[in-house]
């Protein structure tokens, strides 16, 4: 997923600092390899596409592709069946992952699994920082995720936002309307009252981020706002791909909305976040540099604590949808206004 691998790159920086004459290689999903555009840590991007899932013949041939750049270092920060048998057959000379059951032979060095944070990163962050610790690095740790825009990227983005008439002197908001799946989705008549309180007394531009095949919610979003909110909300203002998401998110002050990667590539562009989690999602996990001021998030365990005890993530994902409806806008509208105050 995005976030995963652009909180992963991390790990590709450090060791740029680290070795800088050094060949860099990352293996990523090939959906994703628009956020690691112009990131100089990387030598190589290394395509892992739906024909290598499906097909044991041609994930054969990557995993001897892979073979046959003898690569000192193999870094497994996936740690999958998929990576675990790359890992297997790369033949690298030392080979990095977590430490994890019935599989610790595969691997040289076998790093534990954090189960709790230890700092405002988040253990997102912090558990791909440990898979660095076996190698020593005499250097200091960049934590922040990074995404690079070119120059006619931002310009091609304020462009969009000058056809669709938004005017410069106000500050625009981007808003995570959905999840990936309606398991990670906040109600969208919750939603709808959100984006009323982010718009009430304030003279700002509004951005939905949505796919062209989530219309429907999307709309539905909108049309249950308030007039008042829906004279803000540009709603046909859409990136055309995923570098133009990048460069337009580039041109917002702030993202408020569900966990996911636009929240994750907006921290990145050094964006103030607030993010409101899906009931079974570790918020320790992906709440990363929160500091309460520039990056907030609120979960349901924060308010209901009771509904959470002697849960598994098993029961709590089949309870999602039920537990969403107890996530009412109020539990957590004075959080999302002091956001914004400070923010905007």
């Amino acid at each position: 997923m995005i976030g995963d691998v652009l909180v992963s790159s991390i790990i590709c920086n450090s060791l740029r600092k680290a070795y800088p004459d050094a060949q860099i290689d990352y293996l990523v999903y090939e959906s994703t390899k628009a956020v690691l555009e112009g990131n100089n840590s990387i030598s190589n991007i290394i395509s892992f596409t739906q024909e290598h899932r499906d097909s044991k013949k041609a994930l054969l041939q990557l995993a001897l592709q892979i073979r046959a750049e003898k690569y000192d270092v193999l870094i497994d920060a996936y740690s999958k069946l998929e990576s675990w048998i790359l890992s297997a057959l790369s033949g690298a000379q030392r080979k990095i992952s977590y430490k994890k059951p019935g599989r610790t032979l595969l691997y040289t060095d076998n790093v534990p699994f954090a189960a709790s944070p230890k700092s405002n990163l988040g253990l997102a962050i912090e558990r791909r920082l440990s898979l660095l610790e076996p190698l020593h690095l005499n250097i200091k740790i960049d934590p922040l995720p990074k995404l690079f825009v070119t120059e006619n990227e931002n310009q091609v983005a304020q462009n969009l936002l000058s056809q669709h008439q938004l005017k410069a002197g106000k500050k625009t908001v981007m808003i995570s309307l959905l999840g990936s799946e309606k398991l990670k989705t906040y109600p969208l008549a919750y939603m709808a009252k959100l984006v009323d309180t982010i718009a009430e007394g304030r003279d700002i531009n509004i951005l939905f981020n949505y796919f062209p095949k989530q219309i429907e919610d999307a709309r539905t979003v909108y049309n249950a706002t308030k007039a008042s909110t829906r004279d803000k909300i540009f709603f046909d203002l859409l990136a055309p791909d995923l570098r133009g998401y990048i460069a337009l998110m580039n041109q917002c002050d702030l993202i408020v909305g569900n966990d996911g990667g636009a929240i994750n590539m907006a921290k990145a562009l050094d964006k103030p976040s607030f993010i409101v989690f899906s009931p079974w999602i570790e918020k320790k996990i992906w709440a990363t540099f929160e500091d309460g001021i520039h990056h907030l998030s609120v979960h349901l365990q924060d308010f209901k604590q009771e509904l959470f005890v002697a849960k598994t993530e098993k029961e709590l994902k089949k309870e999602a949808l039920s537990l969403y409806e107890k996530f009412e806008p109020q539990l957590f509208e004075e959080q999302l206004r002091h956001f914004l105050n400070t923010n905007l």
